[in-house]
């Protein structure tokens, strides 16, 4: 099978395609057509070598993480899923990808494709839905009548946090060019900084939840515009110890990260809120809700661009201009 692959980390990763023999199932695995994947910052940052301590990958290494397909094959143990259903799900963290002809998913992160979806459309949702769902309502137990910031309201994970967000009940304050005003408020952001016209920090206010999209000191920022008992849950970092001990790093990373996150800590402290870093994990059960909010049109997919397989790598370049409004897709 063709698969889109890296050789290295850093500058000069060696994206390009690779032919390799078809997997070899477990027991509790699917084989899945993949007709659909689409890729996500992460998948530049995995490349740059700064997630090397923490995601491990057998080099070279298939891209990608977010699939829509149809199951081909299936583990002796597998008991919800049959050669022939069709199914989306994330497989981040999993040493495999998913930008290639066939992948191989374990049973339990798989679900069923929403019906009123196609192939491209579902392969949009698993990483962005997983993040907002955890980040949301785990991490952040977001409830009506919650006020959460969610900046960067036009990208792959604003797109569908906003969505997800207003479907809770909540109050939705966002950053955007002025471009994407308008675009944002119809996905029902209720609050809106025109990023370029103002900062947000001297706008915004009284904030329950802040859900950290964009680098730089923007995480810092949002704790003054947070209630004393707010929480932040950051998607870019700084990476925590509690992170690092989740993860069952050793005492050295732990230290590292501990000390990465002692700034936006001591801040947080001080204002009487919480920070806490969060990598989504794969998990079909919450992708099985997140479809059914899917086929009752509460969250729509927000798609920018589509690229045919055969330009993969030209996606991963063109999200990482940071401009895209919505997902960037790869067709098979």
């Amino acid at each position: 099978m063709k698969a889109l692959t890296f050789q290295r980390y850093g500058k000069s990763p060696g994206i390009g395609f690779t032919d390799l023999p078809l997997p070899t199932l477990k027991d509790d695995e699917l084989l899945v057509q993949v007709h659909a994947a689409s890729v996500n910052p992460v998948d530049n940052m995995i490349l740059s070598g700064i997630f090397k301590p923490v995601l491990h990958f057998r080099l070279p290494a298939t891209l990608g993480s977010d699939l829509a397909g149809v199951v081909t094959k299936v583990g002796s143990r597998v008991t919800r899923f049959k050669p022939g259903d069709a199914v989306f799900a994330n497989i981040f963290d999993r040493g495999t990808g998913a930008i290639a002809e066939f992948a191989v998913v374990p049973e339990s992160l798989a679900a069923s494709k929403p019906v009123n979806l196609d192939f491209v459309q579902v392969a949009s949702i698993p990483l962005v839905g997983l993040t907002a769902w955890q980040a949301l309502k785990e991490r952040a137990n977001l409830q009506a009548g919650h006020k959460v910031f969610i900046p960067a309201g036009a990208g792959g994970v604003g797109t569908f946090a906003i969505q997800l967000a207003k479907h809770l009940g909540a109050t939705v304050g966002t950053t955007t060019s002025t471009g994407n005003v308008q675009f944002v408020g119809r996905l029902g952001a209720d609050e809106i900084v025109d990023y370029k016209k103002q900062a947000f920090e001297s706008v915004l206010r009284g904030y329950d939840v802040v859900l950290g999209t964009v680098r730089g000191d923007a995480v810092e920022k949002s704790v003054d515009i947070l209630k004393p008992g707010g929480r932040i849950v950051s998607l870019v970092g700084p990476l925590d110890a509690a992170f690092a001990r989740a993860r069952g790093l050793n005492f050295i990373l732990t230290f590292v990260f501990g000390l990465m996150s002692r700034k936006i800590m001591r801040l947080a402290k001080k204002r009487g809120v919480s920070y806490s870093f969060l990598f989504a994990r794969p998990d079909g059960a919450q992708l099985a809700e997140i479809a059914r909010l899917l086929e009752a049109n509460h969250i729509q997919p927000v798609i920018d661009k589509v690229f045919p397989f055969e330009r993969a790598k030209d996606a991963l370049a063109y999200l990482a201009q940071g401009h895209a409004k919505g997902k960037v897709v790869i067709r098979m």
